[in-house]
């Protein structure tokens, strides 16, 4: 099989598509024949070096996959044919940067058949992101005001839909050039975040959800109810910001995604409802990934990049 690897820390040029043996599932495990591979932001800065959350190379990167089942020994929960989608092993390194992928059963779902095998691939890390910040820690009910940081990226598009299918009024900061993409998403308020500032356009939020980082977590201080509750993906670690939310009578979540069945399959029901939609920007042949992670370097996407096997 073909495995996309790097050698060395740097730029996208370090990625090789090299000739490899197939893994071996072992029990609980199934044989997935990938179909696309969806890019995340974290896999280029593995791919650069700014931490060592797989430690060093020679890896493999990457996490979502969507597929078709080749092997399923000793597992019910999938048989070969099935077609499904996930992120396994997430942050372990599952090597997902191939053609052949081995993972647990349980870090899969079947994939809805709405969605193509690119959309499927795109959808689980940035899903899973905004299901467990909305959902498992923030606990959005129906009629909350909910403010996602960052509406038109990967995680932030998907998170106003998930809120809207949950009842919330959504607004969202965005760049002038994304207000048509997260009005389609279902945004009911949008901040061009280049010309407003969110601090004087919002206030009484019950949810904010923070994919951007910077002083945005800290300044939504500011923007936040009473007893209302930041989720933030990128300062989850800051134990000081998170005292002075405590402080003040705020909630302080950090979300370090991780494998989950449960919502996986939340998400595919919500995919079948028609309340979810993942957005892909641009599909890059497999052996293309060093022109894919060019323009994930460059940052500002709408939606997610794909490649496809």
């Amino acid at each position: 099989m073909r495995v996309i690897t790097q050698h060395r820390l740097g730029g996208p040029e370090v990625l090789t598509v090299v000739d490899a043996p197939e893994p071996r599932p072992l029990p609980t495990e199934v044989l997935v024949r990938v179909k696309a591979i969806g890019l995340n932001p974290l896999e280029a800065r593995l791919r650069a070096g700014e931490f060592p959350l797989i430690g060093p190379p020679p890896f493999t990167l990457g996490w979502d996959i969507s597929g078709v089942v080749d092997q399923a020994p000793q597992t019910w929960r999938f048989r070969p044919g099935d077609e499904v989608f996930g992120m396994p092993l997430f942050p372990r390194a599952a090597n997902a940067y191939a053609e052949v992928v081995s993972a647990p059963a349980l870090h899969l779902a079947h994939k809805p058949a709405s969605l193509s095998y690119a959309e499927a691939a795109a959808l689980p890390l940035v899903g899973l992101t905004a299901w467990q910040g909305l959902v498992d820690l923030a606990g959005v009910r129906e009629g909350d005001r909910v403010l996602v940081h960052g509406g038109g990226g990967g995680v932030g598009h998907v998170a106003i839909q998930i809120a809207k299918a949950l009842g919330a009024h959504v607004i969202t900061t965005a760049g002038r050039g994304k207000r048509a993409f997260v009005e389609g998403c279902g945004a009911d308020e949008v901040i061009d975040y280049t010309s407003v500032d969110f601090t004087e356009a919002v206030h009484d939020i019950d949810v904010v959800l923070d994919t951007i980082g910077g002083d945005t977590a800290e300044r939504s201080l500011e923007v936040l109810r009473r007893g209302g509750h930041l989720v933030t993906a990128v300062a989850e670690e800051d134990t000081e910001l998170a005292a002075t939310y405590e402080a003040a009578g705020r909630h302080f979540s950090g979300i370090a995604v991780d494998p989950d069945p449960v919502a996986l399959r939340s998400l595919a029901a919500l995919v079948e409802e028609g309340s979810l939609r993942v957005h892909v920007q641009k599909t890059f042949p497999f052996a293309h990934a060093a022109e894919a992670h060019r323009l994930l370097d460059h940052g500002h996407l709408q939606g997610k990049l794909v490649l496809t096997v």
